[in-house]
């Protein structure tokens, strides 16, 4: 398995894979913390959500990008992947904490563009702080 893992390309997949697997699962856990349904307010052509979830998505695999530059296991990558997204739901709820006049999931349920803007930004500027501390690892 070592030789195979030596494979640039191997290890290229396995890093891009093991990348997909986690996004899908750190949006499971999104669509669970939203008070809204990410999916369904997609579909019906909510912008906030989709600029919110769209900031969600290039913030972790912007995190996955410095895991994966930094770390020479998948398991390490993985590892500290996770703890970047970890890092990512703090930074939202603290967000949505300290704007209690301006109830941020409210607004990005009723679509209101400029908070789901700002949750884009916020989530993508985040992903580079964290990025930089894993690098720092």
């Amino acid at each position: 398995m070592a030789a195979w893992m030596e494979m640039t390309w191997v290890m290229i997949i396995a890093q891009y894979s093991v990348t997909i697997l986690a996004l899908i699962v750190f949006m499971v856990v999104f669509e669970w913390i939203t008070p809204y349904k990410n999916w369904e307010s997609i579909r019906s052509g909510n912008l906030a959500v989709a600029m919110a979830t769209g900031g969600k998505i290039l913030g972790v695999t912007n995190i996955f990008r410095f895991s994966i530059e930094n770390n020479d296991t998948l398991l390490q990558m993985l590892m500290w992947g996770s703890f970047g997204f970890v890092l990512l739901v703090a930074g939202y709820l603290i967000f949505e904490f300290l704007t209690p006049f301006l109830k941020v999931d409210e607004q990005i349920a009723s679509d209101n563009r400029a908070v789901g803007l700002l949750s884009l930004i916020l989530s993508f500027g985040l992903s580079y702080v964290i990025g930089a501390g894993i690098t720092n690892s």
